[in-house]
């Protein structure tokens, strides 16, 4: 039997806190662990009743049989402090490309469940993509979007399954635009529009390359009060007129987005690059604040998870 004793003691420690904090916060969705112990390399993120298990590529190699019995042991372990059944948690792997493990369902339709996060909810699946349909790392971000939206005029780029803009109809925004060039994700961002009640005439679903989407935008001088940016750190997408790398591409996006913005609005700008600098160009022009302090959760022990920054006018 493989030794995961020292993974199942930090979970029960970290769980016990975090179960209450999360219950007070109203939160059906949050992170237990984060590669707190180095010998187990994962993240672990309750979903209501199910388990989402990250496994980090460490380069280790293990064979199947081996690597089979590790992670059961782990999902035994989570299954134990949790009381999720080890049948309800999801194993994400970036690195192994042959399915080993009863947990590793990319892929499958998966079920579509609903999650409750500071009084809003949200459409989720562990199991069909690499990624959830709400990114936990954000909850702060969002929470502050519905405090300063009220009365305001929202833009959502790069929105994935809009739960930005969910936050921005809660909180009183009076018009919306939700910019993504994926069809699954507009479709998925509708019905968490109307899962939350949002009026869909004035909360705007656009399909369309976000690079484009600016250059057209400013050309009919749109001009909105909020807007969050939270582009991919790089996309090749056969969609894309271009290539993304947010590195290179940043200030481009920043400038056309900060010419959408009215007198006295502000834009979020975050991307979670690790080795990601923003251009010292950019506060020649604008008024930039580091927020990624406040921007990442409690619950996330690695504190480099995103970089988020408020941009405004001088």
């Amino acid at each position: 039997m493989q030794d995961v004793s020292a993974f199942a003691n930090r979970l029960a420690k970290n769980y016990k806190h975090y179960a209450k904090w999360a219950r007070r916060q109203g939160l059906d969705a949050w992170r237990v662990y984060d590669k707190d112990v180095p010998q187990f390399p994962f993240a672990v993120d309750i979903y209501g009743g199910k388990v989402h298990l990250q496994e980090y590529d460490t380069g280790w190699e293990m064979g199947d049989d081996e690597y089979r019995a590790w992670i059961d042991a782990v999902a035994a372990a989570i299954e134990q402090v949790t009381g999720i059944p080890a049948a309800a948690v999801t194993l994400k792997n970036r690195r192994r490309q042959k399915g080993v493990s009863q947990y590793e369902k990319v892929g499958r339709e998966g079920d579509d469940f609903v999650v409750e996060e500071f009084g809003q909810r949200f459409i989720v699946n562990l199991d069909r993509y690499l990624d959830t349909g709400l990114f936990l790392d954000h909850r702060n971000t969002r929470k502050r979007v519905r405090e300063e939206a009220a009365g305001k005029r929202f833009l959502n780029l790069f929105a994935y399954t809009g739960s930005f803009t969910v936050y921005a109809g809660a909180g009183g925004a009076v018009s919306s635009e939700t910019v993504d060039m994926s069809n699954t994700y507009q479709d998925w961002s509708r019905r968490n529009f109307e899962l939350n009640g949002l009026d869909l005439d004035k909360h705007q679903l656009v399909r369309a390359d976000v690079f484009q989407y600016l250059e057209q935008a400013v050309d009919e001088g749109k001009q909105f009060d909020l807007i969050v940016m939270d582009p991919p750190t790089f996309s090749n997408s056969k969609k894309m007129r271009d290539i993304l790398d947010v590195q290179r591409d940043h200030v481009w996006l920043i400038d056309y987005a900060m010419a959408l913005l009215a007198p006295g609005g502000w834009l979020y700008f975050s991307n979670n690059l690790r080795t990601f600098q923003l251009d010292e160009r950019l506060s020649d022009d604008y008024q930039i604040r580091d927020i990624s302090a406040q921007s990442v959760p409690e619950d996330f022990r690695n504190r480099k998870i995103h970089q988020c920054w408020r941009i405004s006018r001088v």
